[in-house]
């Protein structure tokens, strides 16, 4: 992949049982990652759809970045640890997949 390609970084959690964190998820993602260099653009919910092909998942998080460096530096960095310990604590499920967009 060119390193000048922009990479969406796309994150589905399924809410442990009796759980709903949705609102609390799209706080510190909108609150922490919108800060880190190399991110353009952060958005998160709870899906809208109609169809019922979520599987299980509950919320979904889409970060677009400059390239694959700032989805790099992204990972371990300070401000995206607290979002990345919350899904830790409160998801029963997750999934990862990023695509050059």
């Amino acid at each position: 992949m060119a390193e000048t390609t922009e990479v969406l970084h796309v994150v589905l959690a399924e809410w442990n049982d009796g759980v709903d964190e949705t609102a609390r998820a799209t706080e510190l993602s909108d609150e922490h990652l919108t800060t880190i260099d190399g991110v353009l653009s952060v958005s998160s919910g709870p899906t809208v759809s109609g169809e019922g092909l979520e599987g299980g998942f509950d919320w979904m998080l889409v970060v677009r970045f400059r390239d694959r460096a700032a989805l790099d530096a992204y990972l371990p960095h300070p401000e995206h640890l607290p979002v990345a310990g919350f899904l830790r604590d409160w998801a029963a499920r997750v999934v990862v997949f990023d695509i050059a967009a």
